[in-house]
């Protein structure tokens, strides 16, 4: 048994304001503790106290704590039940940023070191106490003030899982009436409790072997446990559940394919199974107002993904908005973005809400950027268009039962949506325009499979009502379709095609658009690719992570780089930013990412103006006084 503390000394090169340096990070072998049997389940597991310090229980949290601006905690993904990764608070301010240092470094015992993992998780944050869980679904709790690690649950998840889509990870946890719970790529939902991290309670929501797995982090929101299944690739029919949070029994399943006799089934063949395998699975952990009692979500692309001719028809309620009940999940409204979906321009990025003047008068708002590039500005009371959205003829090919028209937000894309010369080899059809139908032949068009927008939190800012995307522009070489599709076996990849990526680089582009017009006010190119999430501050900064490893804070006004540190892995996970004994904190994950190409890590950073970690600097949290205990 390794009894030291995984924040160990270390010596640091390190950059800061705008000096980059490279980071020397030793892979540091991490504590293990014998398997555990989980409650309620066959899983093997294990939980590991390393620490007697006390460890504050959260309560059931009310609506109005969820809802309310983090302050001194960062109590959910996305900062409030509104996902608009904000933060009010000030002290680090542009004047400022450039003394911005960090506080300390954890290494998470080597855990998702792998290639296959993405470290893609924002931290948690409850009394001075940090949770985060990697790629491989182990949790961590570390202490804010010395960066200690005081207990460790490991997932000890199957290697054989074959259905994941699109690199192993989790997107976070969610916390409340003293618990952790996490979603694993397994299909297992998990209570653990907080002050030791032992399982409390555990279910096998959905079988990783019927092609289900949970990448998006769970949402804990009165009383109930909220959790959304990914796997649209590989012939599901998408759903979102609701457990007690106390015991983990079922209290309601909303299916995002609707069934016959439902709303939207029609959208789907008459006389076929095909809604069986239609996916719109939803990879975001969802929105909550709770005044209106309403729940919101994007689902992701009809199945298969390249291929129209086995499902004519609009395809609800894949590529849409939805709005449910949130104590029933009874169905309430739907907007859907992108009609018999063939580009697989889903919406994987988190619904954001937000109240904006639009009109002469303030308005209730739901938005999402999704992969075509558009922002999608709704009513969140009825699902109509706040700034406009109009429905535009596209390009026709008969064999894929392309829909005649797509709906178009007005306003400003912020992507390319279009190529302007040909890549070397190919020709160009349409001008490479978004919608451009394609068949077995394929076509060359922007945006990408990849977005646009994709996973990848956005973030917002209440007092300009700016909204601030991370997106990616690249080509896509698009192919498929085929006229006798079986449908598929269980958990097997259902596509329609393939994806198909082109000989070119893909640029980031970060953007900020006026959420009451839909116009851009400032965008950005990147050499590399955007894939990190957003948090924006009353400082008038945003934090962002780039795939070389730096975390960056940009002036909110104009995205001019203002401070930049190198943590050694890429940083592809939204940073937390949270107040603990006067001082504010920004806490990120440098885990890197597949998807990204990243190169991994297994690092937490904490950053504050009273950090010393600088150039050549050594630092430490304290070992533990005794042995971590081990519980089996």
């Amino acid at each position: 048994m390794n009894n030291k503390s995984s924040s160990r000394w270390l010596r640091l090169s390190a950059g800061f304001g705008l000096c980059l340096a490279s980071v020397a990070l030793p892979f540091l072998p991490g504590v293990h503790a014998a398997p555990q049997q989980a409650s309620l389940s066959s899983v093997t597991s294990t939980a590991e106290r390393r620490d007697v310090s006390p460890i504050a229980a959260s309560p059931a949290f009310s609506a109005q704590d969820l809802s309310a601006p983090p302050l001194e905690n960062w109590l959910k993904v996305g900062g409030s039940l509104f996902n608009q990764n904000w933060s009010p608070l000030k002290q680090i301010d542009r004047e400022n940023v450039g003394k911005l240092k960090a506080v300390w470094q954890t290494h998470l015992d080597g855990s998702a070191l792998a290639m296959k993992y993405s470290g893609e998780a924002q931290p948690v944050v409850y009394q001075g106490l940090l949770y985060i869980v990697t790629g491989a679904d182990d949790v961590f709790a570390i202490s804010v003030k010395t960066g200690q690690i005081l207990w460790k649950y490991q997932a000890n998840l199957d290697q054989s899982i074959s259905t994941v889509c699109c690199g192993w990870t989790s997107r976070g946890i969610a916390l409340g009436d003293g618990n952790v719970y996490v979603g694993q790529l397994d299909g297992r939902l998990v209570a653990l409790d907080q002050k030791s991290g032992k399982p409390v309670w555990s279910i096998q929501a959905e079988q990783w072997q019927q092609g289900y797995t949970i990448t998006a982090a769970p949402l804990y929101y009165d009383g109930m446990v909220i959790a959304a299944f990914a796997g649209g690739e590989n012939g599901v029919r998408g759903r979102v559940k609701a457990y007690d949070a106390k015991d983990g029994h079922l209290i309601w399943t909303f299916y995002t394919i609707p069934g016959p006799g439902e709303i939207g089934h029609d959208t789907w063949p008459k006389d076929s199974d095909a809604w069986k395998y239609g996916g719109a699975t939803v990879w975001q952990t969802p929105a909550v107002d709770p005044e209106l009692g309403l729940l919101y979500f994007t689902t992701g692309n009809p199945g298969p993904d390249f291929n129209g001719r086995i499902r004519p028809g609009d395809n609800l309620f894949a590529n849409s908005m939805v709005a449910i009940e949130a104590k029933t999940g009874k169905y309430r409204w739907h907007f859907q973005q992108i009609h018999h979906d063939l580009w697989d321009y889903d919406g994987p990025n988190p619904v954001m809400l937000f109240d904006v003047k639009v009109g002469g008068r303030i308005r209730k708002a739901a938005a999402e950027a999704n992969k075509a590039g558009w922002v999608y500005i709704l009513d969140r009371t009825n699902g109509k268009p706040l700034v406009g959205i109009d429905e535009k003829p596209v390009p026709q090919e008969p064999r894929q039962f392309t829909s005649s028209t797509q709906p178009i937000p007005r306003g400003d894309a912020f992507v390319p949506q279009s190529i302007d010369v040909a890549p070397e080899g190919f020709a160009l059809v349409n001008q490479g325009r978004i919608f451009t139908p394609f068949w077995a032949e394929g076509v060359v068009a922007k945006p990408s499979a990849r977005g646009g927008a994709n996973w990848p939190a956005s973030s917002y800012d209440p007092d300009t009502n700016d909204y601030y995307v991370c997106a990616t522009d690249a080509p896509n070489f698009f192919k498929g379709g085929e006229d006798d599709q079986k449908f598929p076996q269980s958990g097997q990849r259902y596509l329609g095609s393939a994806f198909g990526g082109m000989p070119l680089p893909a640029n980031g582009i970060f953007a900020a658009l006026d959420m009451k017009t839909n116009r851009l006010v400032w965008q950005q190119r990147w050499k590399d690719s955007c894939y990190s999430g957003s948090v924006t501050t009353e400082g008038g900064l945003i934090f962002v992570g780039r795939n070389d490893g730096r975390l960056t804070a940009l002036n909110s006004s104009n995205g001019q780089r203002l401070w930049e540190f190198q943590t050694g892995a890429g940083v592809n996970a939204p940073a937390s930013v949270f107040e603990y004994q006067g001082d504010e904190y920004v806490a990120v994950y440098s885990g890197g990412s597949l998807f990204a190409g990243a190169s991994r890590g297994d690092s937490v950073f904490l950053f504050s103006l009273k950090g010393a970690l600088t150039p050549g600097t050594e630092i430490s949290s304290q070992t533990p006084a005794a042995p971590p205990a081990e519980h089996r």
